[in-house]
């Protein structure tokens, strides 16, 4: 799902895996692991996405970059 944001430039979450991958602005993707689907519902309701990821989910949850 494309995001309209400056840092983030689109999500896409595997719900069955808890598995939220994040394509940065810069290209790079990245993927998270043991997200709750709750917290995946509040990044995209919020009203900056890259404001929340960064305060709520960065350091949070393991996560390995893909590309």
């Amino acid at each position: 799902m494309s995001l309209d944001s400056e840092a983030l430039h689109s999500v896409g979450y595997d719900a069955a895996r808890r598995v939220l991958e994040v394509e940065f602005s810069s290209g790079r993707v990245y993927q998270y692991f043991d997200v709750p689907r709750q917290e995946v519902e509040r990044l995209l309701r919020a009203d900056s996405h890259g404001a929340y990821f960064s305060g709520h989910m960065r350091d949070r949850y393991r996560y390995e970059q893909v590309h």
